[in-house]
């Protein structure tokens, strides 16, 4: 497992150099794991040291780990289907065209404007998500990812369940796969903090995203509070015995395969953004904004999780995304040499 060492010696240098306060990783191959919590878990207003079992804000893998599965459930039993208009299941959608297909890869076209969005009461920012919305000429000819697919999607879920997402998403999938402290009510003493805003405040056990922070339990874009555990058991459980049953292979590889119909090498599946391993099998990724990130390899049975909280103290980090870059193509070096 000493193959990863550049992996992890770049995971340290994030840490040292202050581009992220802390990091907790788990690297798994097959049998053989790597997991590690070092660095600070808050820095301002006070220091903090980082600890084992402490939650992360996961924001957009919130999308991965909750909405897409949930749906992949509803299209399995056939209670809605790929290639369903949006305005089947929310009537209030002004265009006929967009499908679940397009939300869950991205392709909608949808896009708009909505001023003083974040002064918007629940009510009204999701009034004016369905309403206020225009389809743009980049539907099923361009990948734009937008968080408004997964409010749509969330949305949908709530339509067929009739309640709040973040429950259904509890319910249907946390509690099924024994994913022991994954949360949207976390205490916020077990929380890794994010960001310090004037209005805010130091966020700790809140929702750092703007819009789920409004929406609360029906946002399906954001909001999932887990630990390192938490994914590990998901990311297992996913490419190893398709979501402890909750899942036929079938409908998993809908995850492992393009979905966008759009030609071009990053694709989408459902979901997730795909990636071509050296043989050319897909291994699928994704990221949150508060500096969240899986990849997993179904094909090889191996996976990187990385969790840190690189919108603390501020979220204006442009280097945290250079260096995850630079991550990424050193971890894909290193597992294709365990292959």
């Amino acid at each position: 497992m000493n193959k990863y060492d550049l992996t992890i010696t770049k995971l340290h240098q994030m840490v040292k150099e202050g581009i992220v306060p802390g990091v907790s990783y788990v690297i798994f191959d097959r049998q053989h794991t790597i997991k590690e919590v070092t660095g600070m878990a808050q820095v301002y207003p006070e220091t903090e040291l980082l600890k084992p079992g402490m939650l992360y804000d996961v924001a957009s893998l919130t999308k991965v780990i909750g909405t897409v599965p949930v749906i992949a459930m509803l299209i399995q039993k056939g209670a809605l289907s790929l290639d369903d208009p949006i305005k089947k299941y929310l009537p209030e959608f002004n265009d006929n065209r967009p499908t679940i297909r397009n939300l869950l890869t991205h392709t909608s076209g949808i896009a708009g404007y909505i001023p003083h969005r974040n002064e918007l009461t629940a009510s009204e920012l999701k009034t004016a998500f369905l309403t206020r919305m225009q389809v743009e000429d980049s539907l099923n000819h361009q990948i734009k990812y937008a968080d408004v697919n997964y409010l749509y999607l969330g949305w949908i879920i709530e339509r067929i369940y009739n309640q709040p997402v973040q429950k259904v998403i509890a319910e249907q999938v946390l509690k099924p796969l024994n994913m022991p402290t994954a949360t949207f009510n976390p205490h916020p003493a077990n929380c890794v903090p994010t960001e310090v805003q004037e209005k805010r405040g130091l966020i700790r056990g809140g929702t750092h995203d703007p819009k789920g922070y409004i929406l609360g339990e029906s946002c399906g874009c954001a909001g999932l509070f887990a630990s390192l555990k938490d994914l590990e058991i998901f990311s297992h459980a996913l490419i190893e015995n398709n979501l402890n049953g909750l899942l036929t292979s079938e409908t998993i590889d809908l995850f492992f395969t393009d979905q966008t119909r759009i030609p071009g090498p990053h694709s989408r599946s459902l979901g997730w953004k795909l990636f071509h391993a050296k043989d050319h099998h897909l291994l699928i990724s994704h990221t949150g904004f508060t500096g969240t990130w899986m990849v997993l390899d179904r094909q090889t049975d191996q996976g990187f999780i990385v969790l840190t909280n690189r919108v603390h103290p501020s979220a204006k980090n442009q280097e945290f995304l250079a260096a995850r870059d630079q991550l990424f193509a050193i971890y894909l070096t290193e597992k294709e040499k365990t292959l």
